[in-house]
């Protein structure tokens, strides 16, 4: 059985292990009834879109029969990002490259769950020309930053540019810096978590650390002590998906407002985790001369800092 859910792009699908599929992997199954391949079932999988009894499960579970299987399927992203006329915040710009402060909100690229809108879409709008080393969903995109972390970004608009600056990020020779605050008092002036980072075993939406995970470095230096709350200021040494998020929940700090790793206390009260890319440092593609930008705090995130010095 198959709809379509009202206001979201995806059909939701739904049937009934019969005695046929009883023992059948899940991702198998899936991919014979719904006409998908057994890669693009694991995926639904992964992203938890497939529900088997009401409860996320493994591509290799094996069913049994009268399970009953839920999946929502999303429409596929384009083939192709389109230009859309979206506000930016133009830090630099020059025939090589553009940097950019993001606001909160704002994707960087087009997927199956964000088709436009996207930073990637504003910037086709505003720029002649965009590297094409990311793909045509990607375009320019050297590095990105989560949907409601703000701050600096760059994006290259040629292929030469976008190879130099790729390698500066790999090779750790260009600087990211963050501003965060997170939960809790920080008790040392400074510290490193060096802990790997991958998929959550008990949810795929979710990054953590664990072991066998990707190499992941996260610098930190207390800026500011607060009733509860500390400010930090983090240097990334790599840049794994949520990092910094992922680190700071890991030694029992989460940034405050995270809708994933923060405290449920917190959860609803601000828009979005209070982390910003506040300095970005890399040398020209092109001339060689170094480059350094600095970004504002965003307004909540300032507001919210000037509320906690001036409680008493």
């Amino acid at each position: 059985m198959a709809e379509r859910i009202p206001g979201i792009a995806a059909v939701k699908q739904s049937f009934t292990t019969g005695p046929e599929r009883a023992g059948e992997r899940l991702d198998t199954a899936l991919a014979a009834v719904c006409g998908l391949s057994r890669s693009r079932a694991a995926r639904l999988i992964a992203e938890n879109r497939v529900l088997v009894s009401g409860s996320a499960a493994r591509a290799a579970l094996r069913l049994r029969e009268g399970d009953l299987i839920e999946v929502d399927i999303p429409d596929p992203a384009p083939a192709r990002a389109v230009p859309e006329d979206i506000p930016l915040d133009i830090v630099y710009e020059d025939a090589h490259l553009i940097v950019i402060n993001k606001q909160r909100g704002l994707v960087v690229h087009p997927s199956a769950g964000h088709a436009g809108g996207t930073l990637v879409n504003a910037l086709l709008f505003h720029c002649a020309d965009l590297s094409g080393v990311g793909g045509a969903l990607r375009p320019g995109i050297v590095h990105r930053i989560d949907k409601d972390t703000t701050g600096l970004i760059v994006a290259a608009k040629n292929d030469a540019a976008h190879q130099a600056l790729a390698a500066q990020i790999k090779e750790k020779t260009a600087g990211r810096t963050y501003l965060a605050l997170v939960e809790g008092r920080v008790g040392p002036d400074s510290g490193r978590v060096d802990a790997p980072i991958g998929r959550s075993s008990a949810d795929r939406k979710r990054m953590a650390v664990v072991e066998g995970g990707r190499s992941a470095v996260s610098d930190y230096e207390v800026l500011e002590r607060f009733i509860g709350e500390t400010l930090l200021q983090v240097s990334l040494s790599t840049g794994r998906t949520h990092q910094i998020r992922v680190h700071m929940a890991h030694i029992g700090h989460p940034v405050v407002g995270d809708p994933v790793y923060g405290s449920r206390r917190r959860r609803g009260e601000l828009p979005g985790q209070l982390l910003h890319a506040a300095k970005l440092e890399f040398v020209h593609p092109a001339t060689g001369e170094p480059m350094a930008f600095t970004a504002p705090l965003p307004d909540d995130f300032a507001g919210h800092l000037s509320r906690l010095r001036s409680a008493p």
